[in-house]
């Protein structure tokens, strides 16, 4: 198995998330990706939910800065360090992505530190996902 396409697709999503274009994420997500969020014990399935999580989280995150990012040695995933503010508080997190061969993210994981930042985070997604209403 060869992923030469995920160093080109960790690129565009770092071009996604500076041009705030997430146009780009329906082409990165793969139809069947999964979510896993660091509040919700189940996760979440099918590109529809997760362009969702992912559209809106970009948006609640003040100062989003990536920091590191190391990839496994097959290069089928990455995990991306970063920090944030939510509502005033900082935090620090990390991305742990896998793609497909086609460079397509197959499953998303996120981790968050320290509690206060990801309860900040927990709400105000929880006010986003009352609103949402899939098709």
């Amino acid at each position: 198995m060869s992923y030469t396409n995920t160093k080109p697709a960790v690129q565009k999503w770092h071009e996604m998330i500076k041009t705030r274009d997430m146009s780009i994420l329906s082409e990165l997500l793969a139809d069947d990706v999964v979510f896993r969020s660091p509040v919700a014990f189940k996760p979440y399935e099918g590109k529809q939910v997760v362009y969702f999580i992912l559209t809106n989280v970009i948006q609640v995150f003040e100062n989003f800065t990536y920091h590191r990012e190391f990839f496994t040695e097959d290069e089928q995933s990455v995990v991306l360090e970063f920090s944030a503010i939510v509502s005033e508080k900082q935090l620090k997190g990390i991305d742990m992505i896998r793609f497909n061969e086609q460079g397509q993210i197959v499953e998303f994981e996120v981790m968050i530190r320290p509690k206060q930042g990801l309860e900040a985070l927990a709400v105000q997604m929880a006010e986003r996902f009352a609103k949402y209403q899939p098709a």
